[in-house]
């Protein structure tokens, strides 16, 4: 037996049925729930009826938090989150969030467990890599974020009261110094590179040139680029793969979808390397895989490499020729503090990069910007000299 009562604006209160205890009293179970007229209302009612029914309703008095990330997941994570994000939030509250909450009441889950949870995750030998130290502050700061996302979703769907994580201060991050080559250094790279494969040379001139994501690299595809404008567009990217699947997705953010100039030394390489690529791609006739997409940087068979290949190439390129070594993603930190160091807008700059505003880029680049603007304010100095010192100096 199921019924329902209005108990204010757009608010009803569902009441399910479910048979008689030992003792002679009703099991009852009561929803309370928003909608706009009876008619949803009583749609609600019957979901509702039927989750009852089913036996896969659970009380909020009774449900433990892994029961509720289940539900989470189910309803919410899976629709609402990237692909790549719904993986990293899944492993981590897998491997971190529900060894220790996981067997607690969703409801007496109270914000100091939250603080001591983030605490613990500061501490030493909180890694589970088999590396010493802590975890980063960026990390420490992720687990925070989902917390608080899950509980929020308790909040609005009227399981908890309040969200622990809510007013529990964000765990502060802290910023490594970037670790980027000098003009000297990237000189060098290039004449060990004159050594490496066509395809090679052309992924790190273009990480450096047009400071692309790895992933913006990889998904990048011919059609994206006019060779006669001198124009590559970002309209993709690929930085997941699941069971060996790439999986291609439009950028983020608006910024992030964007027009890049080429400088023409970079478009006469590209036109060399295309011609080389038009030749594999015919060559390769019934044995081509890569299907309507002709990506700039793909494997003999034509699919797009993994996100982690350039990265694996380039660490082991390092290595072998004894270069010093960062990451595969600091040549985007190198293009984009050479630039600043050539007196480059930041503006410019972020718009390049693909940042969602400026403030972006000034946070992560601001000692290379500060630099920057000691040597204008420099430069200014002549102007501002009494005119015995001008004509001394």
């Amino acid at each position: 037996m199921a019924s329902l009562q209005k108990r204010g604006n757009d608010s009803w209160l569902l009441v399910v049925e479910a048979g008689v205890k030992a003792d002679g009293k009703r099991i009852r179970h009561t929803k309370t729930v928003k909608a706009k007229g009876i008619r949803e209302a009583r749609k609600l009612l019957a979901e509702f009826e039927t989750e009852v029914e089913s036996g896969h309703y659970i009380a909020p008095e009774k449900m433990t938090f892994t029961a509720f990330v289940e539900e989470w997941k189910g309803k919410y994570a899976k629709y609402e989150l990237g692909i790549k994000t719904f993986d990293i939030y899944s492993r981590f509250i897998k491997n971190r969030i529900l060894p220790i909450f996981g067997h607690m009441r969703l409801d007496k889950i109270q914000p100091f467990h939250v603080v001591n949870f983030i605490s613990d995750l500061s501490k030493e030998g909180s890694r589970q890599d088999g590396k010493n130290g802590q975890l980063s502050s960026g990390t420490i700061q992720y687990a925070h974020r989902i917390l608080k996302n899950i509980f929020s979703r308790a909040v609005e769907w009227k399981l908890i009261k309040s969200n622990p994580a809510a007013d529990i201060k964000k765990p502060k991050v802290i910023r490594k110094e970037i670790e980027v080559y000098d003009e000297e250094e990237v000189a060098l790279l290039f004449e060990h590179l004159e050594e490496e494969p066509i395809k090679w040379r052309m992924i790190i001139m273009l990480a450096i040139t047009t400071a692309l994501r790895r992933g913006e690299l990889v998904g990048l595809e011919w059609k994206h680029i006019d060779l006669n404008q001198g124009i590559l567009e970002v309209k993709q990217s690929i930085s997941h793969s699941v069971n060996g699947e790439r999986i291609i997705s439009e950028p983020k953010t608006i910024k992030s979808k964007r027009k890049v100039s080429l400088s023409d030394t970079v478009v006469e390489h590209l036109k060399e390397y295309y011609l080389e690529s038009r030749k594999k791609r015919l060559a390769l006739g019934d044995a081509w895989k890569g299907g309507d997409h002709f990506f700039v940087f793909s494997n003999d068979e034509g699919n797009a490499y993994y996100p982690e290949t350039p990265y694996l190439w380039f660490r082991n390129f390092l290595k072998k020729n004894g270069l010093k070594y960062i990451r595969f993603h600091d040549l985007r930190h190198t293009s984009a503090t050479l630039l600043i160091n050539k007196g480059v807008h930041a503006k410019l700059i972020s718009e390049r990069l693909g940042h969602s505003n400026i403030s972006t880029t000034m946070n992560v680049y601001g000692h290379a910007l500060q630099s920057a603007d000691k040597d204008a304010a420099n430069k200014l100095d002549s102007l501002v000299l009494p005119k015995k010192e001008r004509k001394n100096g």
